[in-house]
């Protein structure tokens, strides 16, 4: 069984087609982050496991869920119907890959490696299907980003995609500690200092369901661009 924690504020149109959609051996535990809208009763009588977040923030969301995860391989995606949860077994079969290539790093043992090599990080690179699924702001801001990670971090990414699967052991020893819009990007960050290997895996991207809070808007689009450079810059020093 794997785990996928779903971060999740004022979802309940988008859950059902989410979690109809979980493949066969992925349990969803869906993190509802002080919802107003019914989401997490939406989730528990789709089958849902219901974790309580109540602190706002995304990170924070993404924390307790990784709390609250119990599989040795988790995965992480958003619960707006933007990603398929049907694509994440080849997220999870690029882990396995990725972590068995090449030498284990050096002190990476314990750190949530597989076997035979580092630890690993997947990402979902988003291909956007269908009109906007992704506004022209919000690709700019990403780029921008992934420019600045990888400059910084020397990795080679041309998304900051929100679907994403490693091993919770891995994450837990990473100690991420930003609890808003900042934590994808620090989770890249102190994976790619601590000798992870990271790849990217193309997933589709479609026209949320419901409002956006993030990337649809604007003022979204500039908070997590906001957060993510402050996480740069904290991280860098």
């Amino acid at each position: 069984m794997i785990d996928v924690i779903l971060p999740c504020l004022n979802e309940a149109e988008a859950l059902p087609w989410v979690l109809d959609r979980m493949p066969a051996g992925y349990r969803p535990l869906v993190v509802d982050n002080a919802s107003t809208d019914g989401s997490a009763r939406v989730a528990a009588d789709h089958g849902a496991v219901v974790v309580a977040a109540p602190a706002r923030g995304f990170g924070s969301a993404c924390h307790a869920g990784l709390l609250a995860a119990r599989s040795e391989v988790v995965c992480v995606m958003d619960a707006d119907a933007s990603l398929d949860p049907a694509e994440l077994p080849r997220l999870v079969a690029a882990l396995d890959v990725l972590e068995a290539a090449g030498e284990p790093a050096p002190g990476a043992t314990g750190s949530g490696a597989g076997a035979a090599g580092r630890p690993g990080l997947v990402l979902g690179r988003r291909r956007p299907a269908g009109r906007g699924a992704w506004p022209p702001h919000a690709r700019v801001g990403n780029a921008v980003l992934a420019r600045s990670l990888n400059r910084r971090a020397g990795t080679r990414l041309r998304d900051l995609g929100p679907m994403r699967a490693a091993r919770r052991s891995g994450l837990l020893a990473l100690d991420l500690r930003d609890r808003r819009f900042g934590y994808p990007l620090e989770m890249v960050l102190r994976a790619a200092d601590a000798g992870w290997r990271i790849g990217e895996v193309d997933v589709t991207y479609r026209p949320r369901t419901g409002r956006s809070k993030v990337t649809g808007t604007v003022g979204g689009t500039a908070r997590a661009v906001r957060d993510m450079r402050r996480v740069l810059t904290e991280v860098a020093s």
